[in-house]
């Protein structure tokens, strides 16, 4: 494992004052990854490099050759060039727009986990004061800069655009990889050159950040990106509400990126005395392509930006699409029956088990109420759970505890518990009757907490939550809120929505959760810490799975990708699928079955069985395994390819897949990444369906030299079809 160090600091676990490496100059490095600032007292906070390890004597080098960018680290408005883009702009009570900001001192603090370097700033006029934090993980090659704001005016102080951070890069051949859609569309990867202007990739769901667009982005340095080759830089904003990243090319030398909450209705006024600290940017660079940086996030969030990062998920049917509303206590234990009957290790019930009043037998109704209905299950969770483990599976549940629907029992005793706007009508979302509950108000919160508390309490045998949340924040008034501070709605939520899932998991530890925002809506490591995994689309359609799995995959683990086996023709698209290629599909991350295992013939209840068992084999190695991605989905080649290899490079899984079905259609060699070119791999085939023979590479024995430089060919000569081979060093 690579160690951060910052240069020229002793370990100490308390802040003191920085050791100055050359001069002014600090730096925070890792073993492949370092970033300077320069920092002089009195002076200005300066960006000077960021990229592979450097020493002092390389920034020395560095600024002799003219690289170093000497440019402002948090960037103020009411300075130096007052046209150019800015990080910060505050308005103080007097009327003041502008900010003059000046090195205070700076600080360190050095711990087991990582390195910290503190540079405190202060306005020339005012007692406004900025800390602008830098943090190298030890065990990742992961940067994360952040903010914070002290005030202490006499008077309160108002936000009105308040970064993460900025870097810079120098132009050139340089080129973006971002991620767009929509509901069932999540995660759709494009690429593009920066060119003159301003890109800004941005979200105003106010609930869900990853639906329209994601809170992270990719640069290649050099040229068109390539996955195992080319600098590349990747940088992940870890919040979960509204954000805005913008990418600034207004001279002739460099790219300006800067990430942050978004400011649109978001002026956040900090009282005297108070604090305010924006969200982490993870910042993080390889020169091994796309598929370094994704390596490098991979890493860093299984050393702690996922909760349980380094486990292995259970394989689990969800009954969503297998009966949808339609929950009985009878279903459930046959779909428990039928799961555990194929290997299967957890049933997942979810929407439409709650509500006394009014049943929840739709999606208009019921939200909030969560208590089982006794007509659907007259035995209660409890005999569901005693059910399950009559089974040797585990049980799990949906709640949506962040929702309530106005025909509800919890609405009719709490209407103001609800974002609501003074004079307007209430504007609802799914169902025509669902609305967001007020996280800004702490008893909101006490109410959440409890809501899968009480469940988790009272029965024990609840191992998984499936957490959702169906709905933005359209609603965009608080009740609890002053009148003076509505504008605080889109991060007090947030702020609410954190503070309660590090509560539950305080108190639930061993759950394991999972984040679902209507899909992918809610994959971001602002919340991530608190989940095991997300639920990466409610599109289960396995073709479109691979492009939604690509995109995802450039910074999420593939234990964090809940992926799930549907049914024969899918209910999204229509589409009619192999069982084989939607099982080799979602075997690359968490695997899922949702589906009607009643509706399955027998032979495909025995292949689904087979097929489970091997992915038994090969799950620890794709779960915590190294990702390397072959050939994309997006190069329009009709083929796909990915594999998962140990750090040993002793062990690897290959995938492959064929997208398009044309007679004489060419299909290219596959080249394999990350192996040992020494080592002599041996091949095996999983998936193989009865009465079918192993493809013609089963059993053979081709060195990594071999596998890496020429490739090999994969046999996929039917529509859809699909391999998955076992590789083991001999």
């Amino acid at each position: 494992m690579k160690h951060f160090i910052l240069c020229a600091l002793t370990a100490v676990s308390v802040l003191i004052p920085a050791i100055q490496v050359s001069g002014q100059d600090y730096i925070v490095s890792s073993g492949n990854l370092s970033l300077a600032v320069s920092a002089p007292e009195g002076g200005r906070l300066e960006f000077l490099y960021f990229g592979p390890a450097a020493g002092p004597e390389d920034i020395d080098m560095l600024r002799e050759s003219g690289a170093l960018y000497g440019k402002s680290a948090y960037p103020e408005f009411g300075v130096d060039n007052v046209t150019g883009v800015k990080a910060l702009a505050v308005k103080h009570r007097d009327g003041n727009l502008t900010t003059d900001l000046v090195v205070e001192d700076v600080l360190q603090d050095s711990k087991p986990e990582y390195d910290l370097l503190k540079v405190r700033l202060k306005d020339r006029y005012y007692d406004f004061h900025v800390s602008v934090f830098y943090k190298g993980w030890k065990n990742s090659d992961v940067i994360e800069t952040w903010t914070e704001f002290e005030n202490l005016e006499k008077k309160p102080v108002t936000l009105i655009r308040f970064d993460s951070g900025c870097l810079y890069m120098r132009r050139g051949d340089v080129w973006v990889s971002h991620f767009s859609g929509n509901w069932a569309d999540e995660a759709r990867l494009t690429e593009e050159p920066l060119n003159p202007g301003m890109l800004v990739i941005k979200n105003m769901d106010g609930s869900r950040n990853a639906h329209f667009s994601h809170a992270e982005i990719m640069f290649s340095l050099d040229g068109k990106p390539q996955e195992n080759h080319g600098r590349t830089i990747g940088a992940a904003l870890c919040w979960s509400g509204n954000y805005e990243l913008r990418v600034s090319t207004h001279d002739n030398v460099n790219h300006l990126f800067t990430a942050g909450i978004s400011p649109d209705m978001s002026q956040y006024t900090i009282d005297s005395g108070k604090r305010f600290t924006t969200p982490p940017l993870a910042l993080s660079y390889s020169d091994e392509g796309l598929g370094g940086v994704s390596r490098n996030f991979h890493r860093w969030a299984r050393n702690g930006m996922i909760h349980n990062g380094w486990g292995t998920r259970d394989i689990l049917l969800n009954s969503w699409e297998g009966v949808y509303f339609n929950v009985t206590e009878p279903g459930m234990k046959q779909m428990m029956e039928d799961i555990a009957s194929m290997g299967g290790e957890l049933f997942v019930m979810d929407d439409g088990w709650f509500g006394e009043k009014y049943p929840r037998n739709n999606d208009r109704t019921s939200l909030g109420d969560w208590k089982a209905d006794p007509a659907k299950l007259p035995d209660g969770l409890e005999s569901l759970t005693d059910a399950a483990s009559e089974n040797g599976i585990k049980f799990g549940i949906w709640v949506e505890p962040e929702s309530v629907s106005r025909i509800s029992e919890l609405f009719e005793k709490h209407p103001d518990w609800a974002l609501q706007v003074k004079n307007r009508d209430l504007i609802f979302g799914r169902g025509g009757t669902q609305l967001l509950l007020d996280l800004c108000n702490p008893e909101v919160r006490d109410y959440a907490f409890n809501v899968i508390d009480t469940l988790l309490v009272r029965y024990p045998g609840i191992a998984y939550i499936k957490w959702d949340a169906n709905v933005s924040l359209w609603n965009y008034g608080s009740t609890w809120l002053p009148d003076d501070r509505q504008s605080h709605i889109y991060i007090d939520y947030h702020r609410g929505l954190e503070s309660l899932i590090k509560r539950i998991r305080e108190a639930h530890p061993d759950v394991v959760i999972q984040s679902c925002g209507g899909g992918g809506g809610r994959a971001n490591y602002g919340v991530m810490p608190g989940y095991d995994e997300f639920w990466v689309s409610d599109n289960t359609d396995a073709l479109q799975r691979i492009f939604i799995q690509w995109g995802t995959s450039y910074f999420y683990p593939s234990n964090a990708m809940a992926q799930h086996v549907s049914a024969d023709r899918n209910h999204q698209t229509g589409r009619v699928l192999p069982l084989k290629f939607r099982f080799d599909v979602a075997m690359t991350g968490r695997l899922g079955m949702e589906i009607q295992p009643s509706d399955m013939s027998a032979a495909d209840r025995k292949f689904a069985a087979e097929a489970i068992s091997g992915y038994k084999e090969i799950r620890s190695l794709v779960q915590t395994g190294n990702l390397y991605r072959l050939v994309s989905p997006y190069e329009g080649k009709g083929v796909c390819s990915l594999s998962y290899i140990d750090d040993s490079r002793d062990n690897a899984v290959l995938f492959a897949y064929k997208l398009e079905h044309f007679r004489n259609q060419t299909v290219p060699m596959f080249r394999m990444c990350g192996l040992d070119p020494e080592k002599v791999y041996r091949f095996r085939e999983l998936t193989v369906p009865d009465g079918e023979s192993p493809s013609s590479l089963d059993g053979k024995a081709i060195s990594g030299r071999i596998l890496m430089e020429t490739g090999i060919a994969i046999p996929l000569e039917t529509e859809y079809a699909s391999r998955v081979y076992v590789l083991t060093a001999e």
